[in-house]
């Protein structure tokens, strides 16, 4: 499962639409690996001041892979969570996400090429 999702989201979410803090809520308590890896990201952006910052530190466990992959995978999540930042993210192999400040669009543009996605490849990351 990819979330724990409380009674009162799940109600919400049956009778229509979410609040979109909740959902987020959700992902914090749900994915704190994740959410862990993405605050991170979005404050060095901000205190860096670069086009992006990436995480290139692989997950201390299975846990926390399988925490920020769920979280990376998901269309919805990836989206809630660049909305709540106002940031872009993206997400290469099992663990390295990145943020990218809005406007740096080359930036992300470069990221998500096939060639940095074989740049980025190690042997040790077959597996993960």
């Amino acid at each position: 499962m990819s979330l724990t999702v409380p009674p009162r989201l799940l109600d919400q979410a049956q009778k229509g639409d979410i609040d979109d803090a909740a959902f987020v809520e959700c992902i914090r308590t749900s994915l704190p690996y994740g959410w862990q890896v993405v605050t991170e990201l979005v404050d060095r952006l901000h205190h860096d001041g670069g086009d992006f910052a990436d995480n290139q530190v692989p997950p201390p466990d299975e846990v926390a892979r399988g925490q920020l992959l769920r979280m990376m995978a998901s269309d919805a999540m990836r989206t809630a969570l660049e909305n709540h930042f106002g940031v872009r993210l993206a997400f290469q192999n099992y663990h390295r996400a990145a943020a990218f400040r809005p406007g740096a669009e080359q930036a992300y543009l470069e990221f998500v090429t096939p060639r940095a996605q074989i740049l980025n490849q190690k042997p040790d990351l077959v597996d993960c």
